[in-house]
């Protein structure tokens, strides 16, 4: 690691040693802030790369040709075409509700980063100007939904969205029966429809495609995660592990019993079920107590019964 950065962390771990007492272990304390120092820069990379590729999706494609997606992306786009608001202010204003959502759906730190993702996107958008690459119908609703895809999907690898619609449909699904796969069908039908309506059946067409294409590249670019993710982990700290998961994610798990394969040693399992937007933060946890663990990871197309809601926080 950068010596700077080294030092940096070094201090910022005296001064919370200085803040919880002495009792705190300093080597697991610096250990755990290198850990989370690391995640952020990779964070950090994924956000600044999803927002530079989603802008470059938006205006060297869809807004100049008025395309639109789906989602919340896809309600901004139909209002600047009406009304002639600008994109940029119209990106955080739609989104704003969304991510005020996600505190309580998520949490705290992932609706901060993604009001901080969708800023640099909508301040992006209004300043760097990108060219306009073609105006051939299908490379626009092809190529603008994948740079747009590609953004949405580097955001989520990063712990944060640059569209509200996947927190609305978490939000919705655990307030209803209706699943979070039904949720996203339902308000993109809405959207679709209502751009049929008031444009042409050809715009709302192009407009599906383009939504095809976005949320494909999505999937693609968090390597086919679905709405849920089953985590399997196996380590020796299985204990530290499932305290992590209940205590510092608010989510449960269910622990079973096993045996190595070679020296047939019996082991805890741990399994949980998260949404794939929690993904980041559960492998920060999992490296922080064990960086060797193996872990197994599921896509899950969605769940019901049981405990699968989280549940606060103390």
């Amino acid at each position: 690691m950068n010596p700077i950065f080294q030092l940096l962390i070094i201090e910022i771990v005296k001064r919370k040693k200085k803040a919880k007492g002495p009792s705190q272990d300093f080597e697991k304390e610096l250990m755990n802030t290198q850990i989370e120092f690391t995640h952020l820069i990779r964070d950090g990379f994924f956000i600044l790369l999803g927002v530079l590729s989603a802008s470059f999706g938006l205006n060297g494609f869809l807004l100049p040709n008025m395309f639109i997606d789906g989602g919340v992306m896809g309600i901004s786009l139909i209002i600047a075409e009406l009304t002639e608001t600008p994109l940029s202010i119209l990106i955080f204003a739609v989104n704003l509700p969304f991510i005020i959502m996600g505190i309580s759906t998520i949490s705290r730190q992932f609706a901060i980063r993604s009001i901080i993702a969708i800023i640099l996107l909508a301040i992006s958008v209004h300043f760097i100007p990108f060219p306009v690459v073609t105006e051939d119908k299908l490379l626009i609703a092809v190529f603008g939904g994948f740079f747009l895809g590609l953004g949405i999907g580097s955001a989520i690898r990063g712990g944060s969205v640059i569209d509200g619609t996947e927190v609305l449909a978490v939000f919705i699904s655990r307030k209803t029966s209706l699943t979070i796969g039904d949720v996203i069908l339902i308000f993109n039908t809405l959207i679709f429809g209502f751009a049929a309506y008031i444009f042409t059946v050809e715009i709302s067409l192009y407009a599906m495609l383009t939504y095809i294409v976005t949320s494909k590249t999505v999937d693609f670019v968090v390597s086919g995660i679905e709405e849920y993710v089953g985590v399997t982990i196996i380590s020796d700290k299985n204990d530290a592990i499932r305290r992590a998961i209940t205590e510092n994610l608010g989510r449960t798990c269910t622990i079973y019993s096993g045996k190595m394969g070679q020296s047939l040693k019996p082991t805890e399992i741990v399994f949980t079920l998260i949404t794939r937007l929690e993904l980041s933060k559960l492998h920060t946890e999992i490296d922080k107590i064990d960086k060797d663990a193996f872990i197994i990871m599921n896509s899950v197309k969605d769940a019901k019964g049981g405990v699968i809601k989280k549940r606060p926080l103390n």
